[in-house]
């Protein structure tokens, strides 16, 4: 029995049918080989172009005839002074290789910006407010100053001229412009006389009227701050004279008392 197979595995018909099934497979190979090459489009590749900035209504003619296709991955990303509607991110990054057809996906901004609630900002100085809006996403347009003697406090907020209330909605990005306060006010004062009078006394006078120290200037006399006197002011004091609230008196201080005279 063994050496019935033995001289049949030698035989020439069994050779023959061995060699034509090796090349069966070998042809079998060979074919899938090249449909899958067909197929998946090995070894052919593509650089992946940059769409960053690019509006995503511009992508279809930019990638017309490059077999790739592009679809949006995120679209609610809202950044400030950004248009809408702009590629921000991309997967596969720009300049990668990649087989044609490949997706692309972008993450583009919002077409329409979130709204927000305006913060209060009334008596809030100035560069708080800034600070503020910043963080709610609004942007400081005009600067107007009004009389009022809390300087550089806001007075009030307004959009394209109408009055904005605390809660009131606005597009993110919005710009808002802050009325401040001038620091000086429309009301008038006699200007006060403060001859004579110690720095601490011209204080205690010139809040009462709501005016302020301006510059300060000691003579050659004095040896002691505190003990100097007012000899000259500017403006000069007055029936007929006036100064507006929050604005400043000069002051000359000496220790001579001749100077009163």
């Amino acid at each position: 029995m063994a050496s019935k197979i033995i001289g049949f595995i030698r035989s020439k018909t069994f050779l023959t049918h061995l060699l034509l099934s090796m090349l069966a497979v070998f042809l079998v190979l060979i074919g899938t080989y090249q449909w899958l090459n067909a197929y998946t489009n090995h070894g052919e590749t593509i650089t992946v172009p940059n769409l960053v900035g690019r509006k995503f209504s511009d992508l279809e003619k930019l990638l017309e005839g490059n077999s790739m296709l592009v679809k949006i991955a995120d679209s609610s990303v809202f950044i400030l002074d950004k248009p809408p509607g702009v590629v921000i991110e991309q997967d596969p990054a720009p300049n990668e290789m990649v087989k044609e057809g490949r997706t692309i996906y972008v993450t583009i901004t919002r077409t329409v910006p979130p709204q927000v609630k305006v913060p209060n900002l009334v008596d809030v100085s100035q560069r708080q407010a800034e600070a503020i809006l910043a963080s709610y996403g609004l942007k400081v347009g005009q600067l107007i100053y009004k009389p009022d003697l809390a300087k550089n406090a806001v007075l009030s907020m307004l959009f394209k001229g109408r009055e904005l209330r605390p809660g009131d909605d606005l597009e993110k990005g919005s710009t808002v412009d802050l009325v401040l306060g001038d620091g000086i006010g429309n009301t008038e004062v006699v200007v006060p006389s403060l001859k004579g009078l110690t720095y601490d006394e011209v204080l205690f006078v010139l809040q009462g009227s709501s005016v302020n120290p301006g510059a300060i200037v000691f003579d050659e006399s004095v040896q002691d701050t505190a003990e100097a006197f007012v000899y000259r002011q500017i403006p000069e004091p007055g029936d007929s004279a006036f100064i507006k609230q929050g604005e400043a008196i000069d002051l000359f201080f000496t220790q001579n008392r001749e100077k009163l005279k």
